[in-house]
């Protein structure tokens, strides 16, 4: 088996670690993320649902970043929240200040019951950028 070809954020290395689960994996020209939330530095929630979901982005936009991509790479994103009903137009008033202009990712959005005491996730593919040889 090929050995994973693992995307770590600075300074969250210990995060992942601890949850044992990798962050991004680049494979075959993609970038597969992991679903990302508001968590802290420490790994806590963000309280509030709007700060929490600006944080999951960032943190979602800091994995992008690692791998030299941008959120304009993003092809598939899927969502997931909690109570969907009540939070939908919360997280939908905030997604346009990180997707930018059409033509947007595909997306799936899904209400669950429980995400370990967050409100929102956002997991993505992404397209690696092609490799200019000079």
């Amino acid at each position: 088996m090929t050995p994973r070809d693992v995307v770590f954020p600075a300074g969250r290395q210990a995060l992942y670690e601890r949850n044992r689960y990798s962050p991004a994996i680049r494979s075959n020209g993609f970038l597969f993320v992991s679903g990302q939330v508001g968590s802290r530095e420490d790994g806590s929630p963000e309280p509030d649902l709007e700060a929490q979901v600006r944080r999951a982005f960032d943190n979602l936009n800091a994995i992008l970043r690692a791998a030299d991509c941008t959120f304009d790479d993003v092809v598939d994103v899927s969502i997931f929240m909690v109570d969907a009903q009540a939070t939908f137009e919360t997280v939908w008033k905030i997604v346009p200040e990180y997707w930018g202009q059409a033509p947007h990712p595909t997306l799936t959005a899904v209400g669950v019951t429980w995400l370990y005491g967050f409100q929102f996730e956002i997991k993505v593919i992404a397209k690696l950028p092609e490799k200019v040889e000079v």
